[in-house]
């Protein structure tokens, strides 16, 4: 949450930036886990004000700097997304936070419980997973060059870096004293995902966090009103989007902590919808599918190799390996399956 003085510089910025003289309160929102989200409500109108963390880790600011992009880009598409309304630089509003606001948009957050409408409608709820797959196509579909954004990113080899980049970080958490190691299967699965490296099509922007807790659904339906949490968004491979929306696909078996949801299509049904959608081919799809687990699995690790170093909750780091193992697991039985 905002501090007092913090709150006093956001609703300054707020009123110079043309949002509203206020007076306004602010409430903390969830949503990612890196950076500072909170809610503005104002007598006119309501915003969402967005920065990195009050103690900035290497990134914090590069990585709002690219939402910020992202978003003021997609405002010329089709694609749901909340609409950007001001920006601030580092140091501009709060101390060495760069800083924007964004519009509120109406939608339930599905992966904390979906609307009486919702869960008083099964058709509802399985028209969950194409609507977000429309989403997601819609976004991949975006010219990259013609909304700017064709220096995003490093799309050339992309993919060939993945495993090494995620390999090296399993390495770094061997070195840490008191972890006791993932387990001789993720090198299995990391093998397996560079014997088997496919050839990229051509690069989209790929939102980086697909996946049903970063999406706003309409209340009373099912459409996608917004894709939120922008800050893994880059330019590359789009089926990696669509191999992370699979592999924490609630049916997928693992568990990330959401509120269940009965009813949802299964996965055949998201990827034949995605190929309809974007003339992909199925046969492409699970390698993908495996990556996203890869990757998640040893990202989710990461909170308990700092739990052993007793620099995390040791509840949160055993949830989080739980987790990680889960995801490894489910790789395992995709490779199996291929």
């Amino acid at each position: 949450m905002l501090a007092r003085d913090e709150t006093d510089a956001v609703a300054a910025w707020l009123a110079s930036a043309g949002l509203g003289d206020g007076p306004w309160t602010f409430e903390p929102l969830a949503g990612g886990t890196q950076n500072l989200m909170v809610r503005a409500a104002g007598p006119d109108r309501r915003v969402v004000v967005r920065s990195g963390p009050r103690h900035l880790r290497r990134g914090s600011n590069a990585a709002i700097e690219r939402e910020i992009r992202v978003l003021g880009a997609l405002a010329t598409t089709d694609v749901p997304h909340p609409r950007l309304l001001a920006t601030a630089p580092a140091d501009g509003v709060l101390p060495g936070r760069v800083v924007y606001a964004m519009a509120e948009v109406p939608g339930v957050n599905v992966a904390t419980g979906v609307s009486p409408a919702q869960a008083a409608d099964a058709g509802l709820r399985h028209r969950l997973g194409p609507a977000m797959v429309d989403a997601l196509a819609a976004l991949h579909a975006v010219d990259v060059d013609a909304v700017g954004l064709g220096d995003v990113g490093n799309p050339q080899g992309f993919l060939a870096r993945q495993v090494p980049r995620w390999r090296d970080e399993l390495a770094r958490y061997r070195e840490v004293e008191g972890y006791p190691g993932f387990g001789d299967e993720t090198d299995d699965v990391a093998d397996w995902l560079e014997r088997g490296l496919p050839s990229s099509g051509p690069p989209a922007i790929a939102h980086g966090d697909y996946h049903l807790a970063n999406v706003l659904i309409d209340p009373d339906g099912s459409t996608v009103t917004a894709i939120v949490d922008w800050e893994m968004a880059t330019v590359a491979d789009p089926l990696l989007d669509l191999g992370w929306l699979l592999a924490t696909w609630p049916v997928s078996g693992t568990d990330l902590g959401w509120a269940r949801v009965e009813g949802l299509c299964g996965e055949d049904e998201l990827v034949a919808r995605y190929a309809e959608r974007t003339g992909t081919d199925p046969a492409a799809v699970p390698w993908y599918a495996v990556m996203a687990c890869f990757k998640l699995g040893v990202l989710l690790e990461g909170t308990y190799v700092r739990a052993c170093a007793g620099q995390a909750p040791v509840d949160v780091g055993e949830r989080m390996h739980a987790s990680a193992r889960s995801l490894i697991a489910q790789a395992r039985a995709r490779i199996a399956s291929a």
